[in-house]
């Protein structure tokens, strides 16, 4: 029974064997793994640039290895994978290259052509560029892998950091262009899907932008925020939703208890999170529209601490009765750090939610603007009367 069941099957199974000459193209050979692995978990360019390399005697696995412990460790750099390293250094390559006349491009077959010394050429510079964009996300009160509105636009960010690290020209006038893309990209909400195309075109407009050409980026003229987009931030899936709170922070907003500046330290320290600033169980109560009260207007960044005492009463009340009376901060002070969360004093005192609206989300349209240097178009339309109560 054994060998009729086990032995003779095991002898007559079928392994299938595809035999490659041994000068068969690297890609080739590559593209042949990637066809024939259907099942489990699918190769990944990384895997497969690794199974180049190694024909080269180099483990691109340690290599990378080495590099994530050193510079991707961080809070905001722990989600950057292997993939996304060797599209930007694809895209810092083809970059370099393109001044003799090839076009610039990171698409998958560009990464299956990287060469070794290619990567040997760009690797240690291309961490220093995650490094320096690390700090101007910082400086944009971006802080974590959770707050960062797209991954994906890291990829250029890095490159254009790289290039710029390499020529020695890090300075203010082109980190406030860099930013000014940046926030076109995250507020045009243009990172979301297949993107090699525009990582090609932001580092060669970007950089004739620095370098002094009058043409804005396709990045900045493609962003478009219509203010009715704001009924529909509601949670963090959105970039848009995650770069409101970043410029939340950015306009040095305080802890309505301490008066803390909410910087790095007290972000991470404090356990300082999104919540609404008219609670969710007194707006139901008050039958406001989900819309409206679940929207990106009506949250704010606070500290635990903060949001415990918030709890589900009226603005007016945990102002009043716990803020002020129990924490004692002094009326002042504490319209003070709600005017630097744009939130309108007057308006929570006494529990105008329909005001208080209004009022933030312009100041937020406002701050969406400063950020892209885009105008935003439509502010007074029936549209926006008809959703908002009143113009933005």
């Amino acid at each position: 029974m054994f060998h009729a069941n086990i032995v003779n099957t095991v002898l007559q199974y079928i392994i299938p064997v595809i035999t490659l000459e041994s000068d068969t193209p690297k890609e080739a050979v590559c593209q042949v793994f990637e066809n024939v692995n259907t099942g489990g978990v699918s190769l990944t360019v990384f895997e497969l640039v690794t199974a180049i390399f190694a024909m080269d005697d180099f483990a691109l696995r340690e290599d990378w290895k080495k590099r994530q412990e050193k510079f991707f460790a961080s809070d905001l750099l722990k989600d950057v994978t292997a993939t996304d390293f060797l599209t930007a250094l694809t895209l810092l390559s083809s970059y370099n290259k393109s001044r003799n006349g090839s076009p610039v491009s990171c698409k998958k077959r560009d990464v299956l052509n990287l060469t070794l010394k290619e990567y040997e050429q760009y690797a240690d510079l291309l961490c220093i560029g995650f490094r320096d964009a690390e700090k101007l996300l910082h400086e944009e009160c971006i802080y974590t892998s959770r707050d960062l509105p797209y991954g994906t636009q890291l990829i250029p960010l890095a490159a254009i950091s790289s290039v710029l690290r390499g020529q020695r020209r890090v300075v203010a006038n082109a980190k406030i262009k860099i930013k000014q893309w940046y926030w076109c990209g995250v507020f045009g909400e243009l990172y979301g899907s297949a993107n090699e195309t525009r990582f090609a075109l932001d580092i060669t407009q970007v950089l004739q932008w620095i370098n002094g050409s009058d043409n804005l980026p396709k990045t900045c003229q493609d962003a478009y925020f219509a203010p009715v987009r704001l009924l529909s931030l509601s949670s963090r899936l959105s970039a848009a939703y995650k770069g409101i709170m970043a410029l939340i922070l950015k306009n040095q907003c305080k802890d309505f208890i301490t008066g803390e500046l909410m910087s790095f330290d007290v972000y991470k320290s404090e356990n300082v999170d999104i919540h609404h600033i008219f609670p969710v169980a007194y707006s139901k109560a008050q039958k406001y529209p989900e819309n409206k009260w679940n929207s990106i207007v009506n949250k704010t960044p606070v500290t635990d601490r903060t949001n415990r005492e918030i709890g589900g009463l009226a603005p007016s009340k945990y102002l009043a009765e716990k803020i002020e009376k129990k924490d004692k901060v002094d009326r002042a002070a504490l319209d003070s750090y709600l005017e630097s969360h744009w939130i309108d004093p007057a308006c929570c005192h006494s529990d105008n939610f329909n005001q208080f609206f209004v009022l933030r989300a312009s100041k937020l349209l406002d701050a969406i603007q400063n950020a892209t240097g885009r105008v935003i178009v439509g502010r007074d339309s029936e549209e926006v009367v008809s959703a908002f109560g009143a113009k933005l």
